[in-house]
This record gives structure tokens, sequence and C-alpha cells, in this order.
């Protein structure tokens, strides 16, 4: 999966770890997987913002079933490239959850603390069901275990950029996810 491409952009080197084909191969795979399961439902796809915004763009357009989304703002890295732990919510849903089955779309899964306090915070609001779809996944850097039921890809722990994920508020906009090189 890693490839040795790399490319400039705002003065940094970028190594490609998973190339845009790929990326939309596996999310369309996840669409029909969620499109399965949740056949004869509607779905409430909540978007773990800012960084899965693209991944949801994506996926949501690969699920054939009515669906409804709604956005979550966490903060729990601060300026930095590591997690700090401490997770507060920025902005919360518009959406009442009571009764519905939630899938939770998320960027990234690393220490499993930001995910794990989000499950356990809306399973007390009354879901129906609720479900976790990531993108990418570090198993090495889980702190908390957290079940992951739609999985994109496994990672190193490398910090990862592009398709939303950012450094800095910066390579959001790339077609790949990439590792910066220092």
């Amino acid at each position: 999966m890693e490839n040795t491409n790399e490319t400039e952009f705002n003065n940094a080197r970028l190594e490609v770890l998973i190339p845009a084909d790929v990326l939309q191969a596996r999310i369309r795979e996840m669409g029909a997987e969620i499109a399965k399961e949740y056949a004869g439902k509607n779905p409430l796809l909540i978007c773990v913002l800012k960084g899965a915004m693209v991944f949801m763009a994506d996926l949501i357009r690969a699920i054939d079933l009515p669906l409804t989304i709604d956005f979550i703002a966490v903060s729990s890295y601060g300026a930095g490239t590591r997690s700090t732990g401490e997770v507060r919510i920025v902005k919360d849903l518009d959406h009442p959850l009571e009764g519905h089955d939630v899938i939770f779309v998320e960027d990234i899964l690393d220490t499993g603390l930001t995910l794990s306090y989000l499950l356990d915070t809306f399973r007390a609001r009354g879901v129906a069901s609720v479900k976790l779809a990531a993108l990418l996944n570090k198993p090495e850097r889980r702190k908390v275990e957290v079940h992951l039921d739609y999985k994109g890809f496994d990672i190193p722990d490398k910090f990862v950029v592009g398709y939303g994920l950012d450094f800095d508020e910066r390579y959001r906009n790339l077609p790949y996810i990439g590792v910066v090189r220092p």
C-alpha cells in the first residue's frame, strides 16, 4: 500500500501512503457494506468535523439508502500532532439522537479516547444503535479499546495528512493520504 511518489505542497515533502484511487475503491466498498446492513432503515450519519468531512461526502454518495446527516466538532489535538487526551465538544448536533440508528463517521481512530467519549455520550442520549466508520485505523496507538464496525485502512503510527486530515489546517485538500517527511 505504501507508495514512494512524492509531491511538493506548501514547501513540504509528502510521501503518498494511500493513493486517491485506492481510497475511492475502499469507500465504495464501505458504502455497499453499510447499505446492505441498513437496508430498510434510515441511518443518521454523524460526521466528526473537520477531518472526516471529505470522507463523509464520498461515503454518503456510496450508500444507496435514504439517510440523514449531522455534524459534531470536537477537539483533542490543539495545534500539535499528538492527542492531548482531553476531549471537548466544540459544536454539538442539530438533531436529537433518541431512537436513531447512528453511524459515527471519523477520519482516524488512533488512541480511541475521543471516540470512546463520543460513543458513551451518545449512547446515553438514547440511540437505537451506534456504529463507527473510520477511514483510517492506527491500532498501535490505541489507549482505549473501541470497536470499529467499518474500517477503511490500517496504517502505521505516522502523522498523516490529506483527504480532510490536516497539519495546522493545511493539506486537507489533497486527494490522497500522505505522510509529511521531515
